[in-house]
């Protein structure tokens, strides 16, 4: 083992600032914990002459992250580049190919391309790590992959986006509605100029996606995840769900069942008593259940310089040590094909939320398509009277199948005083 680890870094924006300040600041700290030092010794950014706060004058430039792949002066290559394509895996596959480990923070790559890379990094003898990609500064892979090793995992969940946590939190404590709180978001930094990736829930899913594998040691099959997102998520279902005893928090589940896994991001009802409910903000939490250990929850700041910078660390900690586990907890090759069930056959509760002519018949009618459906209806509230005028109508239902609620939605939008869509949450028992 070489006196110090030399580690290149592509992407100077706020996370490879970060990584530099810790190599920078905790240098003496991490040499006593990894026995080598961990030298950083060239980066790759689009910009040389732009100040960001940190000494690189002992570093070569490269104005071609590719360059960093072919640098003798390069270990480990570090990507924060970011995209699921282009640059990013162009890099990954040639440090692999040039027998450098590889760490990035980069969950699109991983969800889209972790099986093809962790099988490259294996047959190479490098390192492949992204603990960075999930929960930022929470060291959830880890835990799953070493902590949790001697349990099989049952399920695993959490709030896995801050952005949409903070407008989640911020709709219940001010009444304002999403529009207005995802601008205030936006103006704070919380929420990219085009925040569809993460209001849309896409980003949950990215993460999602490399959970179920570690959690699994199932291959990779983003398609297959059901996504949705919080756009249609109102100020009133806030309310309500506070008067039945939930909270909404957009969640990413991997659950095992009989016939494969279920991979699902979407808005949930979770009890005010959970744990999760009052995870707020910016922070994310995941939750672990597993055969032997019971439930581990994990919390804390899910993205940002400092957290994700030290996710990073960690991952460069461990390849200095000389560590070089499988990727996904076990051999790239011993990834299973297994199946994601359709979200049609999930079963469970649900809120819906109806806007309706406030006439003689109209919840009779509803009742009437649940009935035809074979939906248990458990409680319903409507505030007050508006004759001939429009009023909201909550309902909750008992158990059922996901297939049968959406038949009986696109029924109940049908009926005549149905003025708008109806909106559905599911209610999720945590």
């Amino acid at each position: 083992m070489s006196d110090s680890l030399k580690i290149g870094v592509a992407g100077l924006g706020t996370v490879g600032v970060g990584v530099v300040k810790i190599l920078q600041c905790h240098g003496d700290l991490l040499a006593a914990r990894c026995g080598r030092r961990l030298e950083l010794t060239a980066v790759s950014a689009r910009d040389r002459g732009r100040e960001r706060g940190v000494d690189l004058s002992a570093c070569r430039w490269h104005g071609d992250p590719l360059g960093l792949a072919a640098d003798p002066q390069v270990d480990v290559v570090v990507e924060l580049i970011g995209g699921e394509d282009g640059v990013a895996w162009a890099l990954a596959e040639a440090a692999i190919a040039a027998g450098k480990s590889f760490v990035t923070a980069n969950k699109a790559l991983i969800a889209h391309h972790g099986d093809a890379l962790a099988r490259a990094a294996e047959d190479k003898g490098v390192a492949l790590c992204f603990e960075a990609a999930v929960a930022g500064g929470i060291p959830v892979l880890k835990a799953l992959r070493d902590g949790l090793a001697g349990n099989e995992i049952s399920r695993v969940y959490g709030i896995l986006n801050g952005t949409c946590n903070y407008i989640l939190t911020a709709m219940r404590k001010t009444g304002r509605d999403f529009a207005a709180i995802l601008a205030e978001a936006q103006a704070r930094g919380y929420a990219e100029a085009d925040p569809a990736f993460d209001i849309d829930g896409v980003d949950s899913a990215h993460k999602l996606a490399i959970l179920s594998a570690m959690a699994f040691g199932a291959r990779i099959n983003f398609g297959a995840i059901h996504i949705e997102g919080v756009r249609n998520i109102s100020a009133l279902d806030i309310d309500y769900a506070a008067e039945l005893g939930y909270r909404i928090k957009l969640l990413g589940i991997a659950r095992r069942v009989s016939e494969g896994i279920e991979q699902r991001v979407h808005p949930c009802m979770v009890a005010e008593g959970t744990a999760i409910a009052h995870v707020e903000d910016v922070f994310n939490a995941v939750v672990a259940e597993g055969d032997f250990v019971d439930r581990v929850v994990f919390e804390g700041r899910g993205a940002g310089e400092g957290p994700t910078a030290s996710a990073v660390l960690a991952d460069l900690v461990d390849i200095a040590r000389g560590v070089c586990a499988p990727a996904f907890s076990v051999p790239a090759t011993a990834l299973q094909d297994i199946p994601t069930t359709p979200m049609d056959t999930h079963v469970g509760p649900y809120y819906v939320r109806l806007s309706v002519i406030d006439r003689p018949g109209v919840i009779a009618a509803v009742t009437a398509v649940l009935r035809d459906e074979d939906i248990s209806m458990e409680s319903l509230i409507q505030r007050g009277r508006a004759p001939g005028e429009g009023v909201t109508v909550v309902l909750t239902v008992h158990d059922t199948r996901e297939d049968r609620m959406t038949r009986a939605l696109a029924r109940i939008a049908e009926i005549e005083a149905v003025i708008e869509p109806p909106a559905m949450i599911r209610i999720i028992h945590l």
